[in-house]
């Protein structure tokens, strides 16, 4: 038998090196995911048997990334997001096929408290919700210590002075109650709001309650209960002063009804929050653009605007 030289059995070992250094770096990172695969044959690194190892270990990267892929997928394809029913449900419906063009199922669930929306998405059982101002967002935060921060401003619903009992604010006399919410930044508004309207003065400060009083020259007797119970109370008050989605939910058209009502111009914008470690995501950013985009814009101002809420971008 003739031997080859040397030079040729050089030539064919970088050869068989080339082919199978791809099976030897691939071999190195399956065969720990995969021991029971490789043990069933020399694992390249010592003996290269060759290709049966190489299909199997193929096949299995390949499955490692269906199921990447898969997970991603179904990740990234949904976004779950907290509303409470009125403006924000129909916002969120407007901005659906705007997301959906993105390659986002919006899944919208709805709240009817100011509470559940924010602990949710801070146990991670939402993306996003969409239902209350900044200040609100700030104090729940800061009092359950939830890591939340806003992305979006979209729209600004003013606070309303609603009766079923008087038609002006002269009307009102010594000793007539009076309804507000009962939430620390829902309560100081409202009473911001009475207080610009002449009803009474509070002393300085952000979160004012009922307790803050410095003067009450009608002796207003003021009755602090849960926003969304507002509506339902007009029978039994003087007053009430009205988040307007909870007023709108209840028949009252703000523009028409409230005896007064909140400036254009309030800082109290309702925002999109999320948590804090999701804020630059894509999907986050993708929300954001689909809720400011001007389709939800001309919604707002063709259907919302009459009824008293107005854009905030």
């Amino acid at each position: 038998m003739t031997v080859p030289p040397p030079v040729f059995i050089a030539r064919a070992a970088a050869i068989q090196s080339r082919r199978e250094a791809p099976l030897i770096l691939l071999s190195s990172v399956l065969c720990p995911l995969f021991p029971r695969l490789c043990s069933a044959y020399t694992c390249p690194t010592v003996n290269h048997t060759g290709t049966s190892i190489m299909k199997r270990l193929a096949f299995a990267a390949l499955f490692l990334l269906g199921l990447a892929s898969s997970a991603w997928t179904a990740e990234g394809g949904n976004l779950s997001i907290g509303v409470t029913p009125f403006p924000h449900a129909e916002i969120a419906r407007i901005a659906a096929p705007l997301l959906a063009r993105e390659g986002y199922t919006l899944v919208i669930r709805e709240f009817n408290d100011y509470v559940q929306p924010n602990l949710a998405l801070a146990d991670k059982s939402l993306d996003a919700n969409f239902f209350q101002h900044v200040p609100y967002l700030d104090n729940m935060s800061r009092e359950r210590k939830l890591d939340l921060v806003w992305v979006a401003k979209i729209h600004i619903e003013p606070l309303g002075f609603y009766s079923q009992k008087i038609k002006t604010l002269s009307e009102l006399k010594k000793g007539d109650r009076v309804a507000v919410p009962n939430d620390p930044t829902n309560e100081a508004r409202a009473l911001r709001l009475l207080e610009k309207n002449g009803l009474l003065s509070l002393k300085p400060g952000e979160l004012v309650t009922v307790r803050d009083l410095t003067a009450n020259p009608r002796e207003l007797k003021l009755v602090e209960l849960e926003a969304a119970q507002l509506p339902r109370s007009l029978p039994d008050v003087t007053a009430a002063v009205i988040n307007t989605n909870f007023a709108t939910e209840a028949g009252l058209i703000p523009s028409r009804d409230a005896i007064v009502i909140e400036d254009r111009d309030s800082p109290y914008a309702n925002v999109i929050a999320v948590r804090s470690s999701s804020a630059e995501s894509p999907e986050v950013k993708a929300l954001v653009r689909a809720f400011q985009s001007p389709e939800v814009k001309a919604y707002i101002e063709r259907e919302l605007v009459p009824r008293g809420i107005v854009p905030a971008y």
